[in-house]
């Protein structure tokens, strides 16, 4: 779809604003098919929910409908975690595969720094949609696209990024096809050999204790 509109309305240049597993990648793979001047934009994470002082997120949800199937929570706190647990606009809080793919995409040089993680509703997002603008029109001005960005040395550095945030086994899959969508060579064992050189340090869902929001908080996630 971006590829056709993009073409049949002769863009000079492509922003595509997204906000799940899915689109991320299928945005990069037509922003390197069309080699015209683009960045992506992560629609952020959502926040946190609360329920009894306790941070919720989707995953929360899912918990809680198995416990109440095997009758082990009160419907008091079964509602309200289910009411809670989402509580507005983001894609899902943890390192799933939404936050793992901007997170990657940032560091293949295909968003702006820290755009993977500044939260939905934050003026850090908005702050970030108005410089987008201007890093558009750097790229039009120099004639950098998206082939020039997006190199196997590239990949190989969101790659690393991803293995020390934890992030989902999807990335492998995404990851390959967006490098096939710019004939650059990646492949599983691209995957193991980094993994191998490369220490897992976050500590966030669904391994770990902490949300996306937790880690903008600290810094963000600027490429590695």
């Amino acid at each position: 779809s971006i590829e056709t509109v993009a073409n049949a309305q002769f863009y000079d240049a492509v922003v595509p604003v997204v906000g799940c597993d899915k689109n991320m990648p299928g945005s990069i793979m037509a922003l390197g098919r069309l080699n015209r001047p683009g960045l992506m934009v992560y629609g952020g994470t959502v926040k946190p929910g609360r329920w009894k002082g306790k941070d919720l997120n989707i995953v929360s949800a899912f918990e809680a409908y198995g416990q109440r199937l095997g009758n082990n929570i009160s419907d008091e706190d079964y509602n309200g975690i289910i009411k809670n647990a989402i509580p507005g606009p983001g894609a899902c809080g943890g390192m799933y595969t939404a936050n793992t793919m901007s997170s990657a995409i940032e560091a293949l040089g295909m968003s702006l720094p820290f755009g993977s993680s500044n939260p939905a509703e934050s003026g850090d997002k908005t702050t970030e949609i108005v410089d987008v603008g201007q890093a558009i029109k750097h790229l039009m001005q120099h004639d950098i696209k998206p082939r020039d960005i997006m190199t196997k040395k590239a990949f190989e550095n969101d790659i690393k990024k991803v293995m020390v945030l934890g992030g989902s086994t999807n990335a492998v899959l995404h990851l390959i096809a967006m490098a096939k969508a710019v004939e650059v060579d990646i492949t599983l064992d691209d995957f193991q050999r980094i993994s191998d050189s490369t220490p897992f340090i976050a500590d966030l869902k669904p391994s770990g204790k902490y949300l996306m929001e937790d880690l903008h908080h600290v810094g963000g996630t600027p490429g590695v």
